[in-house]
């Protein structure tokens, strides 16, 4: 970040230009998608990388160096413009774009096995090295057939008889013993016209048992050759067993994959997942986060889902939590000059005692606190335009005048815990983060923690203390868009934010003129603020025929900074001329002169 003027006074601006994906909140704007730290310092999420390539070329640095007006000015350091990353899929790198087919590729493939519908909030606890073990050993032991157990000696080759069931068979001699006279009685009595019958009961048992194997092998040989199904059906071979089971099991698989998939529907932020190209905007917000490291983007987008289900979002967006006093310290107003809404967080509400203690007190009202944020953040979020090169961040003014500071231990608690669900749950939503009336102090902090700051996060803040505040946003936002009480000509009244304002620079001592020229009958109204006044003004009508008076709209009068900030006047033209507005700037320092008008026709 550039280094901070070597005078730490409150007027010291220090600039850097930007978002960062870990946003910060000075003590805790209840708002927008920024990931805001715990006073006093800003800090970034720590899983950030360096800039890549792409985003060095476009970091554009420029130099503005203001001039000595006086004992509080100060240089104000080098402004370093960082160019927001595209949200169109053309735009990015080929590493960028592989990264994002394989996270689509993931997601279709949770959608289509429902695995974000079976997230749990707590997923069971994995079991004990021995439960596992046994229930391991338990498995394997129920998969095994139960033909197994009763393997019978008959087999139908003696050379591709498998180990086991050799020693099975002589493990369990008795057993196949009986199973050998059972048999034995079966063939004797299917050759009982034999002669050879007769020899099949002799004294020596072993002499049987080898005579009626080898009956036995030759019968079902020939059973086999005949009939396949019968020969099974009368007795079936350990091997044709398993070769069976396998079969089944293949055949349940393919059943399985030839079934018609439904894929459940997912959506975030009102966007369903891999709909349309919207959803890949998303997307990219998770692979910015993570860095393009997709299995680790994978996960965070199913904790965000998962922590959704749990606050139950959806349903806190019609919840009414009777936080309506919380409006004057956080609130939406305008946009930026890109098209960014703008979201203010004013933090020298919370020294009101009343709201403070309705805010923070406890746990419950800190919880209800943390959710009112987090509704109001994605209601504000639903507003975005989420397609392809739309906008889809937010811009973040964070008033520090009159911040209870660091010495509050609620307000403490409740920004750790505000921040940390922004980080987790709301990935790249922040365009900029804009301080303003930061004390010295924090400009300090600041400084020292900068270097350890990645370019892409430096990029993203920006600092000004109270002397330099209007001045500050009028670079990123049009003053009617800005509100009266931060410098611009936003409020209530003749003008709306469609009415364009006017900036022009009054050098030091030096006069200032605006004429605006009238040709037909009208009533000409027109408002007006000079950036800490402290300078005369005046305003006549100079009509063009030469033997027309010039009238007088307003007497010239020097205009305190402790007067109103705006001031509004209007004439009724009656004939062609012109109206002259003039600016006397008789201070050392430059000044910022706002204005903008309009006309209503009017009759004689």
């Amino acid at each position: 970040m550039a280094e901070v003027a070597q005078n730490m006074s409150q007027e010291q601006v220090v600039v850097v230009t930007d978002v960062p994906q870990a946003e910060t909140i000075a003590p805790v704007p209840p708002t927008m998608p920024v990931v805001e730290k715990e006073m006093p310092v800003p800090v970034p999420e720590t899983e950030e990388e360096p800039m890549k390539p792409k985003q060095v070329e476009e970091a554009v640095v420029e130099t503005e160096v203001l001039k000595a007006s006086g004992g509080d000015d100060e240089k104000t350091p080098q402004l370093v413009s960082f160019k927001e990353e595209s949200t169109k899929v053309a735009d990015l790198l080929e590493s960028e774009k592989k990264a994002l087919r394989e996270f689509k590729q993931l997601v279709q493939e949770a959608l289509n096995k429902h695995e974000f519908s079976a997230l749990t909030t707590t997923p069971p606890a994995p079991p004990k090295e021995e439960e596992k073990n046994d229930a391991v050993v338990e498995s394997e032991e129920e998969k095994k057939p139960a033909q197994e157990e009763e393997t019978p000696v008959v087999i139908e080759d003696k050379e591709n008889v498998e180990p086991q069931v050799v020693a099975e068979k002589e493990e369990k001699k008795e057993v196949a013993e009986t199973e050998v006279l059972v048999n034995h009685e079966k063939v004797a009595a299917a050759a009982a016209s034999d002669a050879t019958a007769e020899t099949a009961v002799d004294d020596d048992g072993a002499k049987t048992v080898e005579a009626i194997e080898e009956t036995i092998v030759a019968v079902s040989s020939s059973v086999a050759a005949q009939d396949e199904t019968s020969a099974q059906a009368t007795k079936e071979p350990e091997g044709e067993t398993k070769a069976i089971s396998a079969l089944d099991e293949e055949a349940k698989e393919v059943k399985s994959e030839t079934m018609e998939v439904t894929p459940e529907e997912v959506s975030i932020w009102g966007i369903p997942l891999l709909a349309d190209d919207r959803s890949d905007v998303i997307l990219l917000k998770f692979l910015r986060a993570r860095d393009f490291k997709v299995k680790d983007a994978f996960t965070m987008l199913k904790n965000t889902i998962r922590w959704r289900k749990e606050v139950g979002i959806d349903e806190l967006l019609e919840q009414d939590l009777g936080c309506d006093d919380l409006g004057k310290a956080v609130f939406m107003h305008g946009l930026d000059k890109d098209g960014h809404p703008v979201c203010y967080n004013v933090f020298g509400e919370f020294q009101n005692k009343e709201l403070y203690k309705n805010s923070f007190s406890n746990e419950e009202k800190r919880q209800r606190f943390l959710r009112w944020r987090i509704q109001f953040l994605e209601r504000s979020i639903r507003k975005l335009d989420f397609s392809p090169g739309g906008v889809s961040t937010i811009v973040q003014v964070n008033d520090l005048k009159n911040s209870p500071g660091p010495a509050k231990k609620e307000l403490r608690q409740a920004t750790r815990q505000a921040l940390q669900l922004l980080q987790d749950n709301y990935p790249e939503f922040l365009a900029k983060q804009i301080f303003i009336n930061v004390p010295w102090w924090y400009l300090t902090v600041n400084r020292m923690i900068s270097p350890f700051l990645t370019q892409r996060t430096r990029s993203k803040f920006v600092f000004a203390g109270p002397s330099k505040s209007a001045e500050t946003l009028t670079r990123y936002i049009a003053a009617e868009q800005i509100p009266v009480k931060y410098g611009g000509l936003s409020k209530d009244g003749e003008f709306g934010t469609a009415d364009a304002v006017t900036e022009i620079t009054v050098k030091p001592s030096a006069k200032h003129t605006v004429e605006i020229p009238v040709t037909e009958t009208c009533l000409l109204t027109w408002e007006m603020r000079v950036m800490g006044w402290d300078v005369h003004y005046g305003a006549e009508f100079v009509p063009t025929a030469e033997d027309s008076y010039t009238v007088i709209i307003q007497k010239a009068r020097k205009v305190a900074a402790t007067e109103e900030p705006v001031i509004s006047n209007s004439f009724r033209v009656g004939e062609p001329g012109k109206v002259v507005l003039t600016i006397d700037n008789t201070t050392s320092k430059k000044k910022k002169f706002l204005y903008r008008l309009k006309t209503k026709p009017c009759s004689d």
